[in-house]
Order: structure tokens, then sequence, then C-alpha cells
């Protein structure tokens, strides 16, 4: 019954063992090390995605929105004023949104800040975990930031990263994966995050960083 009940709740698996748990009942979800040998198989899935998708951004997060690996690509954009910003686990919420991180050269920081808090409103509200809170409050607590109006020729129908890169911005649309059909805890919480190129310039500036063509990698905000 109280599996039944999750189901139709959408309740996460972690959050369905604390309830068996509470119930009298043993876990039903395993939770695995990303590293042990019975998650190679998703580990290797990642892996082909990640490789895949270069020379565009992607990169793999948890529950707690850690990195958890990531792409060249990535790789690349990842800087900060702050290193303690950079040691692992690196937190994607805070390094995007930290004045000393990310934050600075996101060009629609307003709009971007929006789109992230809410995603980590609604991961609070699914699973109540006073972690997710703890930090939903910290990146809060890093001001408010005026949601600047798009450009006057924006047609996107999904809100873009715009990021400085030299003279120029990479603009830049998401997807987020997950794993269709989990049946463990560690696999049902990781994401992978995909971003491709909303324009030409960001398509030509990334496949050309890639080839390490001096000019496109010095203008990446990683470099």
């Amino acid at each position: 019954m109280i599996l039944r009940l999750c189901e139709q709740l959408a309740i996460p698996l972690r959050e369905q063992n604390g309830l068996l748990l509470a119930g009298g009942y043993a876990p039903a979800y395993p939770e695995e090390p990303l590293t042990g040998p019975r998650l190679a198989a998703v580990n290797a899935a990642i892996e082909r995605i990640l490789t895949a998708h270069d020379p565009f951004p992607a990169l793999v997060i948890d529950r707690m929105w850690d990195l958890v690996t990531a792409n060249a690509a990535a790789s690349r954009l990842l800087t900060a004023t702050n290193p303690g910003l950079l040691e692992p686990p690196v937190n994607v919420i805070r390094f995007s949104l930290h004045p000393d991180g990310l934050a600075p050269r996101i060009r629609n920081l307003g709009e971007w800040r929006s789109h992230l808090l809410g995603r980590r409103e609604r991961d609070v509200r699914a699973t109540g975990d006073p972690a997710l809170s703890a930090l939903l409050d910290e990146a809060r607590g890093y001001g408010d930031v005026e949601q600047e109006p798009p450009p006057p020729d924006d047609a996107s129908l999904v809100v873009p990263l715009r990021l400085a890169a030299g003279e120029t911005e990479l603009s830049l649309v998401s997807t987020t994966t997950v794993f269709g059909t989990p049946r463990e805890v560690t696999v049902s919480e990781l994401a992978i995050e995909a971003f491709y190129p909303a324009d030409e310039p960001t398509r030509r500036l990334l496949e050309a960083a890639s080839k390490g063509e001096p000019a496109a990698a010095a203008s990446l905000p990683g470099t």
C-alpha cells in the first residue's frame, strides 16, 4: 500500500525508502555507489552520451546538484574568481549563481537565476530534504537580481543561458535527461544537463574551441 501511494504521488525513491522504514518495512530500493560494479552499465551510458555531445557542453548532476562528471566542452566553461567554488564536490547551483562564480559572465542572470531557483524549489517540495532547502536559502542569499528584458530580436521559446565570451556571447539552450526506469536510488537521482547552441555564432565558436583554435579557445569563459 505504501509503495502504491508513493507511485501515485510520484515520490522519489529515496523518500519512498524513508516512508517504508517509518512504517516498519525494509527499504524497497537499493543504493549503490556510482563507481560500483553494479552501475557499470549506467556509467558506460553516461560516458557515451557526454562524449557524443561534444563539442557542446554536457554535465551530470546528482540530487544536490553536485557535479558528478562533465565532458570537455563543459569543463572549459568552469572558472571562478574564488577557487573554493571549484573544489569537489562542485555544486552547480552555487557555482552558477555565486558572485565569485559564473554569475558575472551570465548576461541574463536574473532570468537564469529565476529558472534555476524555480527548479530547486520544485525539488524541495518533492523531497522535503533539509539539505536541499538550505542550498536554496543560500542561493537566495546571494541577493536579488533584476530580471532583464530579453533583447528586442530575441525570439527564443525557451530560457537561454547567455554567457559573455570575449567580445561576443554564447547563447545556449538546455535539455535534461534522466534514466527512464530507475529501480535504484543513485540512478534515480542523476540528471544529464546537455546544452545546445541557440544560434549559429555559438555553434561555430564551440566547434572551433574543440579543435583547439586559439582565438576561439581564448574567448571562452573558462580559458
